[in-house]
């Protein structure tokens, strides 16, 4: 090749380099988020999933892409994470939906609602049942989109001063309890209260509260419940399987590049499985821990689950006829459940309660 033709072609060679270097720069931009979680970070597993998110965003960025996690709070108050995302305080959040039914009762869906969805049921109607399609469209409202972002599994009924017998045991009640069943119950006389994680354990122990609940054992351990109330109750039937998401300002979300949206959803998922994994694990050591230390553990009777069953579908029927948007969801949501369940008690429920009754001999 003559010298002239070489360099020629060299130059061709170097003019696709230059521009190519700028089209990779552009779909990998520094780009830094602030994301304020609803928990404090002594709760290592709910406030944890934020933390592994924004690890995972910023090793597939090669940390062009930084999320720095507060802690509830540090920016906003723990209730307020939403507000922020909506008015563009902050990018993003991690929280629950059902913080914010005083706003709507139609947000208790992105989390949980009384004798709802148990955690996989959840993710599934989530990715699967149309349910993210329409909370987004229901989010949209407030300017954020949605990402599911970890689940507690079902939660436990929380921790009372006395026992729960009957449902005229909740007459007069302080409790604090979140999202949507605060309303079921105050069809039974409870006075529900709705606190911060690191604000429940003071209320509770100068007898503000009278009862409360938080997520299961592994979380309530740490925040010392069983040292100023002595009955455990169990299930949480408003909490069979609690979401938390990812909420993100929509003008945020749409700026992003193809590649940085994938990267975020692909983070959101990569937390969602950790939580519940590690509340999995470790919920059982933290059970056993707090039996051996004196906590009397009770499950609801059935004559309570019945009266708190009515009072929800009571409660769904009149709240379905003033609010669309709620009545839309909610038909999703049990339809699903129900279709669901007709599986379950085929396979699932047959084996787990199969190796429940012989989990010593297996």
């Amino acid at each position: 090749m003559k010298r002239r033709q070489f360099l020629q072609a060299a130059g061709v060679g170097l003019g696709a380099t230059a521009v190519a270097k700028p089209a990779v720069a552009q779909s990998m931009p520094e780009t830094r988020w602030r994301l304020t979680s609803s928990f404090p970070k002594s709760l290592d597993t709910i406030y944890g999933a934020s933390e592994v998110f924004a690890k995972a965003v910023a090793e597939a960025t090669d940390n062009k892409f930084q999320v720095l996690v507060f802690a509830a709070g540090e920016i906003v108050p723990g209730l307020q994470a939403a507000d922020a995302v909506t008015n563009g305080t902050v990018e993003m959040c991690h929280t629950a939906s059902y913080y914010y039914v005083g706003k709507d009762p139609t947000y208790a869906f992105g989390t949980a609602v009384p004798f709802g969805l148990n955690s996989r049921m959840q993710t599934a109607w989530q990715h699967f049942g149309g349910g993210l399609d329409l909370m987004n469209e229901f989010y949209r409202k407030a300017n954020i989109f949605a990402l599911p972002c970890g689940n507690t599994g079902c939660q436990m009924g929380g921790w009372f001063r006395r026992e729960i017998k009957e449902p005229g045991d909740f007459n007069g009640l302080k409790m604090r309890i979140g999202g949507f069943a605060g309303r079921v119950l105050t069809k039974l006389g409870l006075v529900p209260q709705q606190l911060a994680g690191g604000d429940i354990y003071p209320a509770l122990e100068k007898g503000t509260l009278d009862a409360c609940e938080w997520v299961g054992p592994y979380d309530d351990e740490k925040l010392g419940f069983n040292k100023v109330a002595q009955y455990y109750y169990y299930p949480g039937w408003w909490e069979g399987g609690a979401m938390l998401h990812n909420f993100i300002n929509i003008e945020k979300w749409n700026a992003l590049s193809a590649t940085y949206k994938s990267i975020v959803k692909t983070a959101s998922m990569a937390a969602h499985e950790w939580m519940q994994a590690k509340y999995d694990a470790g919920n059982p050591g933290a059970l056993k821990r707090l039996v051996s230390a004196g906590t009397l553990l009770r499950p609801f009777p059935a004559v309570v689950m019945d009266a708190c069953l009515k009072a929800s579908l009571e409660l769904y029927s009149e709240v379905s006829a003033t609010n669309p948007d709620f009545k839309k969801i909610y038909e999703s949501t049990m339809a699903f459940r129900n279709d669901q369940y007709l599986w379950w008690q085929v396979a699932e429920y047959t084996y787990d309660t199969y190796l429940i009754r012989n989990r010593t001999r297996a």
